[in-house]
């Protein structure tokens, strides 16, 4: 299992790299035809590795699950994801931005040279550095907290006890052994509902992505999040089928205990949306701060930064107090659950950032002219905000 989870998550980042490295140039080559072109390039670019990370980390739960039929065994699947996203996240994100850094070191405080000039050879390792850390260190990252977090759900529905009352902080439930395997796979099964709605949410990201990438993005987030909404609540339907009554309450708290989180997780983003739009007021107020001089643009985007912290955190603070209340322990890691349900979106709006940093340089490094740069360059503020909202 350990080395199964260690190859799954290798593969998931090779996967989104390659895809990634391939999308750049065709996305830069796609901004000369227009911005609907380049964004559903760079998009669906992202695209793979976000369906990437959810597909083999729901095909290695699910087969390891039916092999062994026991979660403690399949542990060992979310520890061997667990050290490839150390080296991915940490060694992929030091040499990110290690070469970010030195190349506006040279080409800007040494030579005088413009943001991805070809004169400066550290751009190419930019824009590898940009692919290893924000593509394969963030995916193998979300890649890790997904696995574990069905992992830690199916652990505690199995440890349920079918032999005395199982007490929560609403009181206690005798749970049959029907009942018990029901709530081992309801982690599995709400997760795969989250790849169906990420689909969607793929799918009306492009419909949606004409002129205005950013709230392309958001909009398919939001909708994900609602279809997810219906779906699982439909198939929590047909779960309690047979069950008793106060298992079918259960599963009923299970459902919104996975809804509190996700809601959890839209209001991170939303905090981060708000705090790193180009159009917003926070962002604004920095950019007029620069007009004092270096060391008020960094106190003032601190100062910010700190600020955006406050929502998400008594946002998570609230949604685990009110699962914790549902369903105890098991409601948290539910949450969880929740919160990541739709992760193939996140990932797919994370990966679409630096494809497009990287095909505004390409196109800088081609001179394929001003109006191409102006064009990756709106793609361009919309992935630096898809990355700011999905790191959250």
């Amino acid at each position: 299992a350990y080395l199964i989870g260690a190859v799954g998550s290798m593969l998931a980042g090779w996967l989104g790299m390659y895809v990634g490295v391939k999308a750049n140039t065709r996305a830069a080559q796609g901004c000369t035809i227009g911005t609907k072109k380049g964004f559903d390039i760079a998009f669906f670019g992202g695209a793979v590795m976000g369906l990437a990370v959810v597909g083999v980390a729901l095909i290695g739960v699910s087969v390891l699950y039916w092999i062994f039929q026991t979660p403690i065994v399949i542990l060992g699947f979310s520890f061997g994801a667990s050290t490839i996203a150390l080296f991915m996240k940490c060694g992929g994100g030091i040499f990110t931005k290690t070469a970010d850094v030195g190349a506006d070191l040279v080409g800007k405080a040494e030579y005088d040279l413009p943001e991805d000039d070809p004169r400066n050879p550290a751009t190419i390792a930019d824009n590898v550095g940009d692919i290893v850390g924000d593509i394969a260190g963030m995916g193998s990252d979300l890649f890790d907290s997904y696995v574990a977090s069905i992992l830690a759900s199916m652990m505690l529905a199995a440890a349920f006890s079918i032999t005395t009352t199982v007490v929560f902080p609403f009181g206690g439930i005798d749970i049959t052994e029907a009942g018990r395997a029901i709530l081992v796979i309801t982690p599995v099964v709400l997760c795969g509902i989250g790849l169906i709605a990420s689909l969607i949410g793929i799918y009306i990201i492009k419909l949606t992505g004409s002129e205005e990438p950013g709230k392309a993005l958001n909009t398919g987030t939001y909708l994900a999040t609602l279809i997810y909404f219906a779906l699982s609540a439909l198939i929590i339907f047909i779960l309690t089928i047979g069950l008793s009554v106060e298992e079918q309450g259960l599963l009923w708290r299970i459902w919104g205990t996975s809804a509190i989180g996700l809601l959890a997780g839209i209001i991170v983003g939303f905090t981060s949306d708000y705090f790193t739009r180009d159009d917003r007021k926070p962002t604004r107020n920095i950019a007029n701060a620069a007009k004092e001089g270096h060391a008020v643009v960094i106190l003032s985007g601190f100062s910010y930064g700190l600020l955006s912290v406050v929502p998400a955190a008594i946002g998570i603070v609230f949604a685990m107090i009110i699962a914790f209340w549902l369903a105890g322990v098991f409601g948290v890691a539910m949450a969880a659950v929740g919160m990541l349900s739709i992760v193939g979106t996140i990932v797919s709006n994370d990966a679409f950032g630096p494809i497009v940093d990287n095909a505004r340089g390409i196109a800088e490094q081609g001179d394929l002219g001003d109006e191409v740069i102006r064009t990756a360059d709106r793609l361009d503020s919309a992935g630096n905000t898809a990355k700011a909202i999905t790191k959250g």
